[in-house]
């Protein structure tokens, strides 16, 4: 019997036996457990980077990324990174009975079509991003005052998600920014990593599959250790009609790769559902 996923069995997959990591390139990533910034943790540890991971539960209908994100912390010490990650979840669970959204637990159905329709506003959940950005400052600011040293700041963001999401714009991310400096001693020694800005999910791909050369390690092994659904099934299927798993789905079917994450209805079908959207655009 399949049983449905639960958050506490993400918690035990926590990887955090580095209580600080050592070296002079230090970064700290928002890592959702997507592709994005799975793919931004890979390109990080191709430059040689020291990771300290930061993945949130924020009471998200979508929480099988948390675990997501913690088998590929786990794929990737077994595979020669151990001691280059340290990676730590930050609940915030009292929010999701206070915030309006259809992406948390409460709210109405994730809305299903293409990431351009105007009704993907709806997965908008209210100053996600300063949040996360807020908390994140406040990490790599501290470790750049104790090991004396610049540290990034990284994230997924990317052009795709311009139009639905402001606080993914170069505008939003500077007065962010202007405002960290601004409130704090010495927040220059912070700088932002966002190298997919003006990409979209088909270049992420293709730069994954450059850095899964590079650090020798399996493609379909890291890919399957992420979820960009925000409509999985109990037990942590994607689904293939929600924005982002479009998105996604075009991304793969671009690069002519199957996706080796699991679909409701198998790839082939999800495949078919994309493609025949897509030829509406």
């Amino acid at each position: 019997m399949q049983l449905e996923f639960n958050y506490e069995e993400a918690n035990n997959h926590d990887v955090n036996e580095h209580a600080r990591l050592s070296g002079q390139k230090q970064a700290v990533i928002s890592l959702s457990g997507g592709m994005d910034s799975s793919t931004v943790l890979l390109r990080l540890l191709t430059e040689g980077y020291q990771v300290t991971a930061v993945s949130f539960d924020y009471g998200q209908k979508h929480n099988i990324e948390l675990k997501r994100a913690a088998e590929l912390v786990e794929y990737l010490n077994q595979n020669g990174y151990k001691g280059r990650i340290r990676r730590q979840t930050i609940t915030m669970l009292g929010l999701k009975d206070m915030i309006s959204s259809n992406l948390v637990q409460g709210g109405e159905d994730v809305p299903e079509g293409h990431y351009e329709e105007e009704n993907m506003k709806d997965t908008v959940v209210p100053n996600r991003n300063k949040m996360f950005s807020s908390i994140i400052q406040s990490i790599a600011l501290s470790i750049a005052n104790e090991m004396d040293c610049e540290v990034k700041i990284a994230m997924g963001i990317h052009a795709g998600d311009h139009a639905i999401y402001p606080d993914c714009r170069q505008e939003f991310r500077d007065a962010d920014y202007e405002a960290f400096v601004q409130g704090n001693w010495d927040a220059e020694r912070v700088t932002y990593y966002t190298p997919y800005l003006e990409g979209d999910k088909y270049s992420i791909l293709q730069d994954g599959d450059k850095c899964c050369t590079q650090l020798n390690i399996n493609f379909d092994e890291v890919y399957k250790r992420t979820s960009t659904s925000y409509k999985p099934d109990k037990i942590g299927r994607s689904d293939y009609k929600s924005a982002s798993s479009v998105e996604r789905i075009e991304a793969f079917i671009k690069l002519g790769w199957k996706d080796p994450v699991e679909y409701i209805d198998g790839w082939e079908v999800a495949k078919n559902h994309v493609e025949k959207l897509l030829k509406n655009y």
